[in-house]
């Protein structure tokens, strides 16, 4: 066993090869630039332009080269959900969102159980569904998984309306460790160019759904263990502006405590890559409430977690509880070490079978 504390990053993503085949034989989605490491799938799965790649790198689904990375990364394990890409957040078809997401849920189960104890499996939940809660509890009891994500809407509803009420209840009475990603964007024509969906849209995103969730009175009626990705994006930001609305705006003053009190009772991710930025996060929420997060395997991902932790220059107590101490105690792993003298060597050229396995 390794002296050093675990490295855990709550916030990584995969789409096992088994789920993409099924997908495209379903006429979901397009696997023919898998070698340009692009990935096409329907506009109503992925709510992004038709044709619209989806960056589909082999760590999505290979494992071999997958436990390669985090090596590389000193990560000793990883919490993986479905990207934003498959919930379907902007489906009307009640149908068509339960189905893929069982097929996710599944999918990402299997791939965890065959890494050796180094990855966990968060639920996709379909918010905005009414089927959210028994895929949940099939999830967490059939399946085992550790915990859930959920996206910034769905259904064509808010985070906040009451088709969400029971499904805020059950993760809130299981103390179900729950990430919330931003799933959608407003204003997608403004955002369409230079990448700004996910620069700038998503930030926003996550800003507005957690807004919802405190104005609606959710986080009053429900003590959810919620995290935020991506670092809270635009949220932590504006705490000051949310409470000056609550003491000056009757139409604000719903609920019993000022909305910066709520964003300290969150959790956030480290994900936000800028080092002055992470540092008055952990100011202003305390290291209790900060987990490591990479965002990978996409592009956009930190790479060098541990090294963006340890220049916070916080002492090791709080350096241990951001790195994987918090994650341990939420999700309820024993992370299995890495070798981390040194970094790996980078992975081999790709070699895998149909289904993503290597030989």
């Amino acid at each position: 066993m390794s002296s050093n504390p675990p490295v855990i990053d709550v916030h990584t993503h995969a789409m096992p090869m088994p789920l993409l085949r099924e997908l495209e034989r379903r006429g979901l989605a397009d696997l023919s630039r898998r070698a340009e490491r692009v990935l096409l799938l329907d506009p109503d799965l992925c709510g992004l332009a038709p044709g619209a790649p989806v960056p589909l790198a082999p760590e999505q689904y290979d494992m071999e080269r997958r436990l390669a990375a985090m090596t590389a990364m000193r990560v000793d394990h990883q919490a993986v959900a479905a990207p934003p890409f498959v919930f379907a957040s902007e489906s009307g078809d009640d149908r068509l969102v339960l189905e893929v997401t069982r097929l996710v849920n599944d999918a990402l189960a299997e791939f965890a159980a065959g890494s050796g104890g180094r990855l966990s499996a968060l639920a996709t939940v379909p918010v905005g569904h009414p089927g959210a809660v028994p895929e949940l509890v099939r999830c967490l009891d059939g399946l085992g998984m550790a915990g859930a994500t959920v996206g910034t809407f769905g259904g064509g509803r808010e985070l906040d309306d009451p088709v969400n009420e029971d499904l805020w209840r059950e993760l809130a009475a299981r103390r179900c460790f729950t990430l919330l990603h931003p799933s959608r964007v407003s204003s997608r024509d403004r955002l369409a160019d230079y990448h700004l969906v996910q620069l700038l849209g998503y930030p926003m995103e996550t800003a507005l759904a957690t807004a919802r969730l405190i104005f609606g009175g959710v986080l009053d009626r429900h003590d959810l263990v919620l995290c935020l990705a991506h670092g809270g994006g635009c949220l932590p930001a504006t705490g000051g502006r949310l409470d000056l609305g609550w003491r000056r705006k009757p139409v604000a003053r719903v609920t019993s405590r000022a909305p910066s009190d709520y964003l300290r009772r969150l959790r956030y991710d480290t994900a936000v890559f800028d080092p002055g930025v992470l540092g008055r996060l952990v100011e202003d929420v305390t290291a209790a409430h900060v987990l490591l997060g990479t965002d990978a395997p996409f592009d956009l991902a930190d790479d060098d977690p541990v090294g963006t932790v340890r220049a916070l220059g916080v002492d090791a107590g709080r350096q241990a509880a951001i790195l994987g101490g918090n994650a341990a105690r939420l999700l309820g792993v024993q992370a299995v070490p890495a070798a981390r003298n040194g970094p790996a060597p980078p992975p081999g050229p790709l070699s895998t079978t149909a289904e993503g396995r290597t030989p």
